[in-house]
């Protein structure tokens, strides 16, 4: 923080109330990326934007967001608010809104389609960037990124293929 406030020639309580915490700094660098991310599963093209079969969109959109979060593992990593009860936040509801509007348009008979959405959606974002194994630089083998991608379209097509 104080690092921070140096360079951009503020003082550290300003930074603080601009951000909050070390997490919300993060969040702030995370969040052209991410509004670029929403933007293409909103309105790019298919199969992650409109226009394809949902299942197919689901599938991409997995696909495309263990991509994004191995870019940008660190800087996510980092946005993490480890003193939240569950470490969440707005890229995740907008996932969990994205997912559920997916399984309702291919017509999911679950018993509870919010949670279902929050479950699909807990298996791309917090628990990958907390227990990825990295390589001897730290980043992520390409091979493993293929195969939760995989690992990913596999569990969509056998829950609603």
């Amino acid at each position: 923080m104080d690092a921070l406030a140096e360079r951009s020639g503020l003082g550290k309580g300003t930074v603080f109330r601009r951000f909050g915490t070390r997490s919300g700094i993060f969040r702030a660098l995370l969040d052209e990326s991410e509004r670029d991310f929403q933007g293409r599963v909103m309105s790019g093209p298919p199969p992650l934007g409109p226009g394809a079969e949902p299942l197919d969109r689901l599938v991409a959109f997995g696909r495309e967001r263990v991509r994004f979060l191995l870019d940008n593992r660190e800087i996510a990593r980092a946005a993490l608010d480890t003193r939240a009860v569950v470490p969440f936040g707005p890229p995740a509801a907008m996932s969990q809104m994205h997912v559920r509007m997916l399984l309702r348009q291919m017509s999911t008979d679950a018993a509870d389609l919010d949670v279902l959405a929050m479950q699909l959606t807990a298996a791309l974002d917090v628990p990958l960037l907390l227990y990825l194994p990295g390589g001897a630089d730290g980043a992520p083998e390409p091979a493993f990124a293929d195969r939760l991608s995989r690992g990913w379209e596999d569990l969509v097509r056998r829950l609603f293929g």
